[in-house]
């Protein structure tokens, strides 16, 4: 769910580093030159890359611009091909039913473990180009001033996925902001000790 919706699911970053001022001025031009990639003509399994906030098929940033006064909007497009399991299994017996059959044509007994993978790999190179890739958007919203930002994600991979880009897209690390990041920073280093002796509590009964 995006930040528009109703409710949505998201993580708290906050910049490594400050932002140095041409990074900024750049941030129109950076999000285009890592902007998505689409893959429906292909037979590549993922792509990603950056879209509009409003829009997620404008990765050219035409329907609106990711400046929004002192924050930046824009959004994390994932393009994955998933072939089901039992699809994938299916069409690769039909090949290798009949690689045998023609193997008992040519006096052969069985198929070589190199001829199968082949055979997979080329099963599922068919299978990839009859299979369009499913979509998913991720919101961004980076509080420029304070260099906090809002990722709409929680799952760890998307998540891993998000840092990488930014850091490959402005050159900016991120760092996770967790209660006791956003703790630390509040209280100082001197509350460092006791919060790293801290434990999760349940509070439900």
């Amino acid at each position: 769910m995006g930040f528009l919706s109703a409710g949505a699911s998201f993580s708290r970053y906050r910049l490594v580093e400050p932002a140095p001022d041409d990074t900024i001025r750049e941030l129109h031009d950076r999000l285009r030159r890592h902007s998505f990639r689409d893959i429906d003509d292909t037979v590549e399994e993922r792509s990603w890359g950056w879209v509009s906030f409003e829009d997620m098929l404008d990765h050219r940033f035409h329907t609106a611009p990711p400046e929004k006064g002192e924050f930046a909007a824009f959004s994390l497009r994932l393009d994955t091909r998933r072939i089901p399991p039992a699809v994938m299994k299916k069409h690769f017996t039909i090949a290798l039913n009949q690689e045998l059959a023609k193997a008992k044509e040519e006096g052969r007994k069985f198929v070589s473990k190199e001829r199968k993978r082949e055979l997979k790999e080329n099963v599922q190179l068919q299978l990839m180009g009859r299979t369009l890739p499913i979509p998913a958007v991720f919101d961004v919203v980076w509080n420029i001033p304070n260099g906090t930002i809002l990722f709409g994600s929680v799952r760890p991979k998307v998540q891993d996925l998000f840092t990488s880009h930014f850091t490959e897209t402005f050159d900016l690390h991120l760092e996770l902001l967790t209660p006791a990041a956003l703790a630390g920073s509040l209280l100082g280093s001197e509350a460092e000790p006791r919060l790293a002796g801290l434990t999760p509590a349940i509070f439900a009964a």
